[in-house]
Protein backbone atom coordinates (compact mmCIF):
# COMPACT_ATOMS: atom_id res chain seq x y z
CA UNK A 1 0.00 0.00 0.00
CA UNK A 2 2.64 2.50 0.90
CA UNK A 3 4.61 1.51 -2.46
CA UNK A 4 1.08 2.35 -4.45
CA UNK A 5 0.38 5.57 -2.41
CA UNK A 6 4.05 7.03 -3.22
CA UNK A 7 3.78 5.98 -6.59
CA UNK A 8 0.44 7.92 -7.01
CA UNK A 9 2.18 10.84 -5.64
CA UNK A 10 4.89 11.03 -8.06
CA UNK A 11 2.14 10.68 -10.65
CA UNK A 12 0.34 13.47 -9.72
CA UNK A 13 3.21 16.02 -8.78
CA UNK A 14 4.64 14.97 -12.29
CA UNK A 15 1.00 16.02 -14.06
CA UNK A 16 1.02 18.78 -11.69
CA UNK A 17 4.54 20.19 -13.34
CA UNK A 18 3.69 19.22 -16.94
CA UNK A 19 0.47 21.42 -16.68
CA UNK A 20 1.04 25.16 -18.14
CA UNK A 21 1.18 27.78 -15.67
CA UNK A 22 -2.03 29.52 -15.15
CA UNK A 23 -1.33 33.18 -16.85
CA UNK A 24 -1.53 36.22 -14.39
CA UNK A 25 -3.99 38.91 -15.29
CA UNK A 26 -2.31 42.10 -15.20
CA UNK A 27 -3.74 44.84 -12.86
CA UNK A 28 -5.94 47.38 -15.15
CA UNK A 29 -5.30 50.77 -15.29
CA UNK A 30 -6.34 53.57 -12.92
CA UNK A 31 -5.99 55.93 -15.87
CA UNK A 32 -9.55 56.95 -17.47
CA UNK A 33 -7.71 58.54 -19.94
CA UNK A 34 -6.29 55.65 -21.42
CA UNK A 35 -9.87 53.81 -21.78
CA UNK A 36 -11.36 56.91 -22.95
CA UNK A 37 -8.92 56.75 -26.09
CA UNK A 38 -10.13 53.34 -26.59
CA UNK A 39 -13.51 54.67 -26.51
CA UNK A 40 -12.69 57.31 -29.18
CA UNK A 41 -11.21 54.47 -31.50
CA UNK A 42 -14.49 53.00 -31.67
CA UNK A 43 -16.70 56.24 -32.16
CA UNK A 44 -18.05 56.40 -35.86
CA UNK A 45 -18.27 59.46 -37.67
CA UNK A 46 -21.18 61.24 -37.40
CA UNK A 47 -24.21 61.07 -39.94
CA UNK A 48 -22.88 64.09 -42.94
CA UNK A 49 -27.05 64.51 -43.07
CA UNK A 50 -27.34 68.40 -42.42
CA UNK A 51 -30.59 68.08 -40.85
CA UNK A 52 -29.87 64.66 -38.52
CA UNK A 53 -27.25 66.69 -37.31
CA UNK A 54 -29.46 69.69 -36.21
CA UNK A 55 -31.97 67.35 -34.69
CA UNK A 56 -29.65 65.82 -32.69
CA UNK A 57 -28.39 68.98 -31.17
CA UNK A 58 -31.47 69.99 -30.27
CA UNK A 59 -32.48 66.76 -29.03
CA UNK A 60 -29.52 67.03 -26.81
CA UNK A 61 -30.15 70.65 -25.69
CA UNK A 62 -33.65 69.26 -25.08
CA UNK A 63 -35.51 71.18 -27.84
CA UNK A 64 -36.82 67.96 -29.41
CA UNK A 65 -37.94 64.75 -28.22
CA UNK A 66 -36.24 61.38 -28.74
CA UNK A 67 -36.70 60.46 -32.13
CA UNK A 68 -35.75 56.31 -32.03
CA UNK A 69 -36.36 56.02 -35.56
CA UNK A 70 -34.24 58.90 -36.75
CA UNK A 71 -31.58 58.77 -34.32
CA UNK A 72 -31.31 55.11 -33.13
CA UNK A 73 -29.06 53.70 -35.21
CA UNK A 74 -26.68 56.01 -34.51
CA UNK A 75 -26.28 55.39 -30.78
CA UNK A 76 -26.42 51.92 -31.90
CA UNK A 77 -23.10 52.41 -33.87
CA UNK A 78 -21.33 53.58 -30.82
CA UNK A 79 -22.82 51.91 -28.17
CA UNK A 80 -19.71 50.08 -27.72
CA UNK A 81 -17.95 53.34 -27.31
CA UNK A 82 -20.43 54.79 -24.96
CA UNK A 83 -20.46 51.67 -22.63
CA UNK A 84 -16.34 51.83 -22.62
CA UNK A 85 -16.78 55.96 -21.85
CA UNK A 86 -18.97 54.65 -18.88
CA UNK A 87 -16.76 52.42 -17.42
CA UNK A 88 -13.94 54.54 -17.40
CA UNK A 89 -15.92 57.21 -15.63
CA UNK A 90 -15.51 55.33 -12.72
CA UNK A 91 -12.33 55.05 -12.61
CA UNK A 92 -10.08 57.00 -10.14
CA UNK A 93 -7.27 59.08 -11.66
CA UNK A 94 -7.25 60.54 -15.57
CA UNK A 95 -4.17 61.96 -16.55
CA UNK A 96 -4.68 62.91 -20.45
CA UNK A 97 -0.55 63.10 -20.73
CA UNK A 98 -0.20 66.34 -21.98
CA UNK A 99 2.82 67.97 -23.07
CA UNK A 100 2.84 71.15 -20.73
CA UNK A 101 6.49 71.80 -21.94
CA UNK A 102 5.32 72.45 -25.41
CA UNK A 103 3.02 75.34 -24.50
CA UNK A 104 0.95 76.87 -26.81
CA UNK A 105 2.21 74.14 -29.01
CA UNK A 106 0.54 70.97 -26.97
CA UNK A 107 -1.67 68.49 -28.43
CA UNK A 108 -5.71 69.30 -27.73
CA UNK A 109 -7.03 66.81 -30.67
CA UNK A 110 -8.73 64.14 -28.87
CA UNK A 111 -10.80 67.39 -27.06
CA UNK A 112 -13.69 67.61 -29.92
CA UNK A 113 -13.87 63.68 -29.91
CA UNK A 114 -15.00 64.04 -26.11
CA UNK A 115 -17.61 66.67 -27.21
CA UNK A 116 -18.74 64.42 -29.48
CA UNK A 117 -18.87 61.36 -26.72
CA UNK A 118 -20.48 62.90 -24.25
CA UNK A 119 -23.41 64.12 -26.54
CA UNK A 120 -24.32 60.81 -27.38
CA UNK A 121 -23.90 59.37 -23.78
CA UNK A 122 -26.27 62.48 -22.70
CA UNK A 123 -28.79 61.37 -26.22
CA UNK A 124 -28.50 57.40 -24.62
CA UNK A 125 -29.61 58.87 -21.52
CA UNK A 126 -32.28 60.52 -23.01
CA UNK A 127 -33.13 57.25 -25.16
CA UNK A 128 -33.22 55.58 -21.79
CA UNK A 129 -35.70 57.67 -20.71
CA UNK A 130 -38.22 57.63 -23.49
CA UNK A 131 -38.01 53.76 -23.21
CA UNK A 132 -39.39 53.89 -19.22
CA UNK A 133 -35.60 53.16 -17.84
CA UNK A 134 -35.36 55.74 -15.62
CA UNK A 135 -32.45 54.29 -13.36
CA UNK A 136 -30.46 53.45 -16.62
CA UNK A 137 -30.95 57.05 -17.60
CA UNK A 138 -29.65 58.51 -14.43
CA UNK A 139 -26.75 56.41 -14.37
CA UNK A 140 -25.86 57.37 -18.13
CA UNK A 141 -25.89 61.06 -17.18
CA UNK A 142 -24.24 60.98 -14.15
CA UNK A 143 -21.23 59.37 -16.27
CA UNK A 144 -21.50 62.41 -18.65
CA UNK A 145 -21.09 64.25 -15.53
CA UNK A 146 -18.29 62.69 -14.32
CA UNK A 147 -16.78 62.91 -18.11
CA UNK A 148 -17.18 66.05 -18.33
CA UNK A 149 -15.09 66.34 -15.12
CA UNK A 150 -12.15 64.14 -16.43
CA UNK A 151 -11.88 66.27 -19.57
CA UNK A 152 -11.59 69.35 -17.45
CA UNK A 153 -8.68 67.71 -14.99
CA UNK A 154 -5.38 69.02 -15.50
CA UNK A 155 -6.23 71.01 -18.90
CA UNK A 156 -6.01 74.63 -19.67
CA UNK A 157 -9.15 76.93 -20.39
CA UNK A 158 -10.34 75.10 -23.62
CA UNK A 159 -10.77 72.32 -21.62
CA UNK A 160 -13.05 73.59 -19.12
CA UNK A 161 -14.67 75.69 -21.69
CA UNK A 162 -15.71 71.97 -23.85
CA UNK A 163 -16.07 70.32 -20.42
CA UNK A 164 -18.86 73.11 -19.66
CA UNK A 165 -20.93 72.48 -22.83
CA UNK A 166 -20.77 68.45 -21.69
CA UNK A 167 -22.03 68.71 -18.45
CA UNK A 168 -24.79 71.38 -19.15
CA UNK A 169 -27.41 68.94 -20.91
CA UNK A 170 -26.49 66.20 -18.57
CA UNK A 171 -27.85 68.70 -15.99
CA UNK A 172 -30.84 70.09 -17.59
CA UNK A 173 -31.79 66.94 -18.67
CA UNK A 174 -32.30 65.40 -14.81
CA UNK A 175 -33.47 68.58 -13.90
CA UNK A 176 -36.49 68.38 -16.43
CA UNK A 177 -36.90 64.85 -14.91
CA UNK A 178 -37.12 65.59 -11.65
CA UNK A 179 -39.87 68.79 -12.34
CA UNK A 180 -41.88 65.72 -13.94
CA UNK A 181 -41.20 63.73 -11.21
CA UNK A 182 -40.33 60.57 -12.95
CA UNK A 183 -37.05 59.75 -10.44
CA UNK A 184 -37.20 57.87 -6.98
CA UNK A 185 -36.05 59.28 -4.01
CA UNK A 186 -33.09 56.61 -4.17
CA UNK A 187 -32.23 58.26 -7.71
CA UNK A 188 -32.36 61.37 -6.36
CA UNK A 189 -30.18 60.62 -3.34
CA UNK A 190 -27.79 59.15 -6.07
CA UNK A 191 -27.71 62.60 -8.29
CA UNK A 192 -27.51 64.81 -4.96
CA UNK A 193 -24.34 62.72 -3.76
CA UNK A 194 -22.68 63.11 -7.27
CA UNK A 195 -23.01 66.52 -7.25
CA UNK A 196 -21.66 67.15 -3.45
CA UNK A 197 -18.40 65.65 -4.64
CA UNK A 198 -18.00 68.57 -7.07
CA UNK A 199 -16.62 72.30 -6.48
CA UNK A 200 -20.08 75.10 -6.72
CA UNK A 201 -18.59 75.98 -9.84
CA UNK A 202 -17.96 72.13 -11.17
CA UNK A 203 -14.79 72.45 -12.20
CA UNK A 204 -10.67 73.70 -11.21
CA UNK A 205 -11.49 77.14 -12.93
CA UNK A 206 -8.44 79.06 -11.22
CA UNK A 207 -5.92 75.69 -12.26
CA UNK A 208 -7.23 76.03 -15.81
CA UNK A 209 -6.40 79.56 -16.09
CA UNK A 210 -3.00 79.14 -14.44
CA UNK A 211 -2.19 76.55 -17.09
CA UNK A 212 -3.33 78.92 -19.89
CA UNK A 213 -1.51 81.81 -18.48
CA UNK A 214 1.71 79.61 -17.94
CA UNK A 215 1.31 78.86 -21.84
CA UNK A 216 1.30 82.50 -23.08
CA UNK A 217 3.88 83.40 -20.68
CA UNK A 218 6.06 80.96 -22.74
CA UNK A 219 4.70 82.40 -26.07
CA UNK A 220 5.92 86.09 -25.20
CA UNK A 221 9.46 84.77 -23.90
CA UNK A 222 9.86 82.97 -27.47
CA UNK A 223 8.57 86.07 -29.52
CA UNK A 224 11.24 88.11 -27.08
CA UNK A 225 14.14 86.13 -28.30
CA UNK A 226 12.88 85.63 -31.73
CA UNK A 227 14.88 86.44 -34.77
CA UNK A 228 11.91 86.57 -36.82
CA UNK A 229 9.24 87.50 -34.30
CA UNK A 230 6.50 88.53 -37.24
CA UNK A 231 6.53 84.72 -38.42
CA UNK A 232 6.66 83.02 -35.00
CA UNK A 233 3.38 84.99 -33.79
CA UNK A 234 1.78 83.73 -36.95
CA UNK A 235 3.23 80.44 -36.67
CA UNK A 236 1.67 80.27 -33.42
CA UNK A 237 -1.38 83.05 -33.12
CA UNK A 238 -2.37 81.66 -36.56
CA UNK A 239 -2.93 85.24 -37.77
CA UNK A 240 -0.80 88.04 -38.26
CA UNK A 241 1.42 90.35 -35.49
CA UNK A 242 -0.82 93.37 -35.33
CA UNK A 243 0.81 96.38 -37.43
CA UNK A 244 3.08 98.57 -35.20
CA UNK A 245 3.34 95.98 -32.64
CA UNK A 246 6.76 95.51 -30.83
CA UNK A 247 7.70 92.09 -29.94
CA UNK A 248 7.12 91.78 -25.89
CA UNK A 249 10.23 92.77 -23.37
CA UNK A 250 11.21 91.31 -20.36
CA UNK A 251 9.05 94.22 -18.37
CA UNK A 252 6.02 93.22 -20.89
CA UNK A 253 6.13 89.88 -19.76
CA UNK A 254 6.48 90.85 -15.64
CA UNK A 255 3.22 92.98 -16.42
CA UNK A 256 1.63 90.04 -17.99
CA UNK A 257 2.38 87.53 -15.33
CA UNK A 258 1.26 89.84 -12.48
CA UNK A 259 -2.27 90.30 -14.25
CA UNK A 260 -2.58 86.80 -15.11
CA UNK A 261 -1.63 86.20 -11.58
CA UNK A 262 -4.50 88.51 -10.28
CA UNK A 263 -6.81 86.69 -12.37
CA UNK A 264 -6.57 83.40 -11.26
CA UNK A 265 -7.12 84.85 -7.58
CA UNK A 266 -10.08 86.22 -8.89
CA UNK A 267 -11.36 83.11 -10.36
CA UNK A 268 -11.08 81.33 -6.62
CA UNK A 269 -13.61 83.62 -5.30
CA UNK A 270 -17.27 82.17 -6.39
CA UNK A 271 -18.62 83.85 -9.46
CA UNK A 272 -20.22 86.56 -7.92
CA UNK A 273 -17.05 88.18 -5.73
CA UNK A 274 -15.06 87.29 -8.67
CA UNK A 275 -16.89 89.61 -11.53
CA UNK A 276 -16.30 92.55 -9.51
CA UNK A 277 -12.40 92.04 -8.82
CA UNK A 278 -12.32 91.13 -12.18
CA UNK A 279 -13.85 94.24 -13.48
CA UNK A 280 -11.60 96.33 -11.11
CA UNK A 281 -8.61 94.68 -12.80
CA UNK A 282 -9.29 95.88 -16.24
CA UNK A 283 -7.28 98.80 -16.15
CA UNK A 284 -4.22 97.14 -15.05
CA UNK A 285 -5.21 94.47 -18.92
CA UNK A 286 -5.56 97.49 -20.89
CA UNK A 287 -2.29 99.06 -19.80
CA UNK A 288 -0.92 95.78 -20.74
CA UNK A 289 1.11 95.79 -24.51
CA UNK A 290 -0.59 94.64 -27.03
CA UNK A 291 0.53 91.06 -27.99
CA UNK A 292 0.32 90.35 -24.20
CA UNK A 293 -3.31 91.82 -24.08
CA UNK A 294 -4.28 89.44 -27.80
CA UNK A 295 -2.76 86.54 -25.58
CA UNK A 296 -5.01 86.66 -22.65
CA UNK A 297 -8.43 85.02 -22.63
CA UNK A 298 -11.22 87.58 -21.74
CA UNK A 299 -11.53 86.72 -18.33
CA UNK A 300 -14.71 88.25 -17.51
CA UNK A 301 -16.21 86.01 -20.30
CA UNK A 302 -14.94 83.01 -18.66
CA UNK A 303 -16.00 84.15 -15.57
CA UNK A 304 -20.04 83.93 -17.27
CA UNK A 305 -18.92 79.97 -17.67
CA UNK A 306 -18.55 79.42 -14.61
CA UNK A 307 -21.56 81.55 -13.42
CA UNK A 308 -23.76 79.51 -15.37
CA UNK A 309 -22.81 76.09 -13.98
CA UNK A 310 -22.46 77.52 -10.72
CA UNK A 311 -26.20 78.18 -11.51
CA UNK A 312 -27.48 75.13 -13.45
CA UNK A 313 -25.94 73.01 -9.92
CA UNK A 314 -27.84 75.07 -7.32
CA UNK A 315 -31.05 74.54 -9.51
CA UNK A 316 -30.17 71.02 -9.77
CA UNK A 317 -29.73 70.69 -5.83
CA UNK A 318 -32.84 72.36 -5.56
CA UNK A 319 -35.26 70.94 -7.94
CA UNK A 320 -33.55 67.60 -5.37
CA UNK A 321 -34.41 68.94 -2.12
CA UNK A 322 -38.14 70.26 -2.95
CA UNK A 323 -40.84 68.74 -1.81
Amino acid sequence: MKIKSCGAIVFLLAAACAAPARAEIPRETQNAALRYWLAFAEMKDPPADKAIQELLEKTVTGESPWDEKKLGAILDANGEAIRIMQRATKLPDCDWGLEYGEGPRASIAYAPRARVLARLNTLEGMREMANGNSGAAVETWLAGIRFSRHLANGGPLVFALIARSMLLPNFYALSVEIKRGHLSDVQKRQISSVLKEMPEDCFNWATAWGLEASAGAQFLRELEISKNPAKNYESLAGFPLPKGAKPPSAEDIRGYSEYTSAVRNALSLPPTGAKIKLAALEAQRRGLSEIAQNTIPNPLKINDARAEVFGARKELLEGLSAK
